[in-house]
């Protein structure tokens, strides 16, 4: 059974609750939460905690940060480490199931000047898997899934495919780390995005969606139904969260997206 989630800062509402009732309403099975740097999340522990009690589901966190365990700087890398082990310790102080997270966002692109990153490919493997052993050991003590986002080559020089992400999953050894896919930057990475969620099936552990142009799915042109079917042959039984741009009236768009993918999974 297909089930929908939706990024907080894309519901009306003044409150999780408030939020949580449009998303109700909207068909929505779930609130996906961000996770902002400087420990704030941790801050809304009370806030987050209330909300579950009200009956607010709320399974994943999506990190919200301005660097990540793939910075060049040691000390950026740290800290981005202790937020996201923050991170999934909240999560999992809420009943949820994970944090997402990319090796990096806007740090370097191989696609613009000056095209040669200041690390070479075997330090950035090195990198990476410190970091995300040191994060997989963590998530599997809190009993909570750490997912690592392949993002697209102008937004990250490091981890853009799903094999990728699998490679150095696989590297760490551990089962606390998944992979957590997103359809906009599996259109511009995979050269057919559908086979690669069958080729990684054991390892895809969450899934965000927005559509070609990274506004809410149905408004670009992505084989909406060949990646659904896809997800439904693995047997995946997580949820789709919304992360996306809005075009159209901000409501509506948002609305819109359970009943478009329902229709396009049928």
């Amino acid at each position: 059974m297909l089930k929908t989630a939706v990024q907080e800062q894309l519901l009306p509402g003044d409150t999780l609750q408030a939020k949580w009732e449009f998303a109700q309403q909207a068909g929505y099975d779930a609130i996906e939460l961000r996770g902002k740097g400087d420990l704030h999340f941790a801050s809304r522990l009370d806030e987050l905690k209330q909300a579950r009690k009200d009956g607010v589901v709320m399974p994943t966190v999506c990190v919200d940060m301005l660097h990540f365990l793939g910075a060049f700087d040691e000390d950026l890398r740290r800290d981005a480490l202790v937020q996201m082990k923050s991170q999934l310790t909240v999560i999992a102080e809420i009943g949820g199931t994970g944090a997402q997270t990319p090796a990096s966002y806007g740090m370097f692109s191989r696609r613009l000047p000056p095209f040669e990153p200041p690390r070479s490919e075997a330090e950035d493997r090195e990198i990476l898997l410190t970091g995300l052993t040191e994060l997989g050991e963590h998530a599997r003590r809190e009993g909570v899934t750490l997912f690592l986002e392949p993002l697209n080559r102008y937004e990250d020089h490091m981890v853009n495919r799903l094999d990728q992400a699998a490679d150095l999953i696989r590297a760490t050894g551990l089962d606390s780390i998944r992979i957590g896919i997103d359809s906009y930057h599996m259109n511009i990475e995979e050269s057919d995005p559908a086979a690669a969620i069958l080729a990684h099936a054991d390892l895809i552990g969450h899934a965000q969606v927005s559509d070609s142009n990274r506004f809410q799915p149905g408004a670009g042109h992505l084989d909406w139904r060949a990646w659904l079917t896809a997800l439904h042959t693995i047997g995946y039984d997580g949820h789709l969260a919304l992360e996306c741009r809005l075009t159209g009236d901000p409501e509506e768009a948002v609305r819109s997206v359970p009943a478009f993918l329902k229709r396009s999974g049928a």
